[in-house]
């Protein structure tokens, strides 16, 4: 699950917090920060440039206050590029450059799902000029696996002799896919994975029920931030807490509202748990009792290969209607199933 502005406006977490002054008190150039979804890889980015590049920093971070901290939360500072997949820059309230929205409102094309290269050798086109507020240049590249190979390579000569005083700061939820040219030019930063009491403290703080914090962590793997965007998405817990007993009456009416890529994530954790649960294992997203009975082994296997399969066209689905309706009779004749 992508990060949405929501992130922009909830208060740091304490252990981003607490890594933001841990990579502050370093020197270097390029940073790769990696782990999986969840965890604040851009927030933190975005909290490091804002160091860098704030007026008046502390060891802590960012001071909040001065015209460079402020140039950052209205998406305008003139020393800071930002490098996303348009639909994410379009999300996050990032501008896009004049001609990629200019092509994009014309219809001429859709948001990218992917860092296009025009895009990155503006980058490195802005890493070459003068800092206009004279305290260096800070290149964001969030997520960073989005790169293909070209693009990829067009920054790799920037990150290896980066001209000036330009930093960089690359978060990734899968740094395996970075070209490992890339990934050897970086310091590496893993994100840390909060402690569950944390994790539910913090929940808490931003106004969700104690028992609705838990059931949002579980639904999200104990990936803070994901868990976060469930609680701010309408949906209940109950309603969670139901999915898999609908799912086995094929009732399409509890996936109704979703995204195909929202409802393959659903289903694919359900079969997680299932395959869990057939060798004795723990489930890690529902409840045990949540649970149906659990089919044969085969069944689960072949429907993760589907759920796989279908995951790579979800954002592109010829019919979403459709498409829900065949996941949800896919995933009842595998509940159902006895061989």
């Amino acid at each position: 699950m992508t990060e949405t502005a929501e992130a922009g406006t909830t208060a740091l977490a304490p252990w981003l917090a607490a890594q933001r002054a841990s990579l502050l008190a370093q020197r270097g150039h390029a940073w790769l920060l990696q782990g999986p979804s969840g965890l604040g890889q851009y927030r933190l980015g975005l909290e490091l440039v804002r160091a860098w590049l704030c007026d008046a920093p502390t060891e802590h971070g960012a001071c909040g206050h001065c015209r460079s901290c402020h140039a950052i939360d209205v998406r305008t500072h003139a020393d800071l590029c930002v490098l996303m997949p348009e639909v994410q820059m379009m999300a996050l309230g990032w501008p896009l450059s004049e001609k990629a929205q200019a092509d994009i409102d014309d219809k001429k094309r859709k948001p990218s799902r992917e860092i296009r290269v025009e895009a990155m050798r503006d980058a490195v086109e802005f890493s070459q000029r003068t800092s206009g507020r004279g305290r260096g240049k800070a290149v964001l590249v969030y997520p960073a696996e989005q790169m293909n190979h070209i693009t990829a390579n067009a920054l790799l000569k920037t990150l290896e002799e980066p001209p000036g005083d330009v930093r960089f700061v690359l978060a990734s939820e899968a740094a395996h896919q970075l070209l490992p040219t890339i990934r050897s030019r970086c310091l590496g930063h893993t994100m840390v994975w909060p402690a569950d009491a944390e994790m539910q403290a913090w929940m808490q703080s931003q106004g969700i029920a104690r028992d609705a914090a838990a059931s949002f962590l579980r639904a999200a793997g104990g990936r803070p931030d994901d868990a976060l965007a469930l609680a701010h998405s309408g949906r209940s817990p109950q309603a969670w807490a139901a999915l898999p007993q609908a799912v086995a009456r094929g009732d399409v009416t509890a996936l109704g509202d979703w995204a195909p890529a929202q409802v393959i994530d659903a289903l694919q954790k359900l079969c997680h748990d299932l395959l869990a649960a057939s060798v004795g294992a723990a489930p890690r997203y529902f409840a045990l009792a949540d649970l149906p009975k659990t089919p044969p082994l085969g069944a689960l296997t072949r429907w993760s290969r589907a759920l796989t399969k279908a995951a790579r066209t979800a954002d592109h689905p010829f019919n979403a209607g459709l498409m829900l309706e065949a996941l949800v009779a896919q995933a009842r004749n595998t509940l159902h199933s006895k061989h």
